[in-house]
């Protein structure tokens, strides 16, 4: 049958609207879908406890995504997009009632850090700022499609995020900046004892200097409807509620471009076993809530931040995510990433009420229920925060899973950060989008660069089909 459209896109997460909008930006007739009612994947907006409480279920903060090199050339704000910044884009607090803060600017966030460790800080950083446009367009893209465009500042950069956090951490001599760096490498959920990891710090600590850590007004959901608008400004079609089972049931096309797991790209296309080394990684146990008033921190840095991470230490982020990611079981202390984005945008609840957000790590699939361990971590740093909870959603790793099919087991990077997979994603390939199949492209994040709501392997996948197709049309 000949084709009747040059792409066709399933998964209208973040990475499927971005491939799917920058083919159709080219002038290829696009059509996607989408099993769900609307749009956005990883990035949606819901009500999950109560009216009027307008919660993030997946992703919430998006320092990656306002940095993005694909959705800075798009837009986006023309499509309702705007960005909200807190005070601080994160706090890390401490039992005494202090905490370190990731500010804007480096030099605030070496003064929190104390006199001992501010130069190491100073030292780590200041080479690289100002250069965030450069270090996202060679970090996001395939690192062999092409020279970097500043390859001594590539390597450098290289050179230090290879290293495990842990290696990192000996650069400084007091336990504040130890547990900041160890908090920061914890969004890969893996141990700071793994390579790369102090790449993943060093991104996201970069990223608050340079771009900072923001909430779209209205919800995450936000950064999806703006890239739908962008589609269907250029002439894609969209379709939800369509679950696809089989490559069979979509349109005939010239090229298949799927943001879905790997597991999932091979049961629908029929690629057999060719995924079959793919590791997903451990899950999370999600809580958001509907609160009648502020989180009440004691350190009062925490009470002006988007983002507080609960650790405390450097020691307790470790037994935590070696908990989950070597012995497979749920840590007893969890470190706790969590977000008030109402703090910044009060269309998010109700006048004087707030919504909360805040999860730990679990191992992959588990059934577990961590809200106690969750709320007693958080009273901890902010007591009496449980007189507050008006209504509260959980979603453990089952959960999570049906929220977002991508999350397989509730692995919300899809796929872990291990071994050689975390440069290699998802597997070792000169196009690590292509598949046997040579129609048929996977730029989900489970592929280069991974996970985050910045849609570079949407971008990075569309590149490689524009590639093929305009040499064979």
């Amino acid at each position: 049958m000949p084709w009747t459209r040059d792409a066709v896109v399933v998964g209208a997460g973040p990475n499927g609207l971005t491939a799917a909008v920058e083919l159709a930006r080219r002038g290829l007739s696009v059509e996607l879908f989408e099993a769900l009612g609307t749009v956005g994947g990883g990035a949606r907006t819901e009500e999950l406890t109560l009216p009027g409480y307008l919660h993030d279920p997946c992703s919430a903060v998006h320092p990656l995504a306002i940095g993005s090199p694909a959705f800075t050339k798009l837009p986006l704000a023309r499509h309702g997009l705007h960005w909200l910044q807190p005070e601080l884009p994160m706090a890390h607090p401490f039992p005494d009632g202090s905490a370190v803060t990731l500010a804007r600017t480096v030099g605030e966030t070496a003064m929190s850090l104390g006199s001992r460790d501010a130069g190491a800080y100073r030292r780590l950083m200041d080479r690289f700022t100002g250069r965030w446009d450069t270090l996202a367009a060679d970090f996001f893209k395939v690192p062999w499609d092409g020279l970097p465009r500043d390859p001594l500042m590539f390597a450098r950069f290289g050179m230090v995020g290879v290293q495990p956090a842990a290696w990192m951490n000996l650069r400084f001599r007091d336990e504040k900046a130890r547990a900041l760096f160890a908090g920061l490498a914890a969004h890969a959920i893996t141990p700071p004892t793994t390579f790369t990891t102090s790449g993943i710090a060093m991104v996201f600590a970069l990223a608050a200097h340079e771009r900072g850590w923001p909430v779209p007004r209205g919800g995450s959901q936000a950064i999806s409807d703006a890239l739908a608008g962008c589609l269907r400004e250029a002439g894609g079609i969209i379709h939800t509620g369509v679950e696809v089972r089989r490559l069979d049931e979509l349109p005939p096309a010239r090229a298949y471009v799927f943001d879905t797991s790997p597991t999932a790209l091979a049961r629908i296309a029929g690629l057999g076993s060719a995924f079959s080394s793919f590791r997903y990684g451990p899950s999370a146990f999600k809580i958001d809530y509907a609160l009648s008033g502020p989180v009440p921190w004691t350190a009062p840095d925490a009470r002006r931040a988007g983002t507080v991470h609960v650790g405390p230490t450097s020691g307790e982020i470790n037994a935590a995510l070696h908990a989950v990611a070597r012995a497979r079981r749920a840590p007893d202390v969890p470190f706790l990433i969590t977000s008030q984005p109402s703090l910044v945008d009060p269309t998010r609840a109700p006048t004087g009420r707030h919504v909360f957000w805040a999860y730990g790590h679990a191992p992959n699939g588990w059934r577990g229920d961590m809200t106690e361990a969750v709320e007693r971590q958080l009273e901890r740093f902010a007591p009496g925060f449980r007189d507050l909870v008006l209504a509260r959603a959980t979603a453990g790793p089952p959960e999570l899973a049906s929220r977002n099919a991508n999350y397989v087991g509730g692995d919300i990077a899809c796929g872990a950060y291990a071994g050689l997979q975390t440069l290699l994603r998802p597997r070792l390939a000169r196009v690590p989008y292509a598949t046997a199949h040579p129609a048929v492209y996977l730029c989900s994040s489970a592929t280069w660069p991974g996970p985050g709501v910045h849609g570079m392997s949407g971008h990075n996948a569309a590149k490689a089909v524009w590639r093929r197709l305009r040499t064979t049309r």
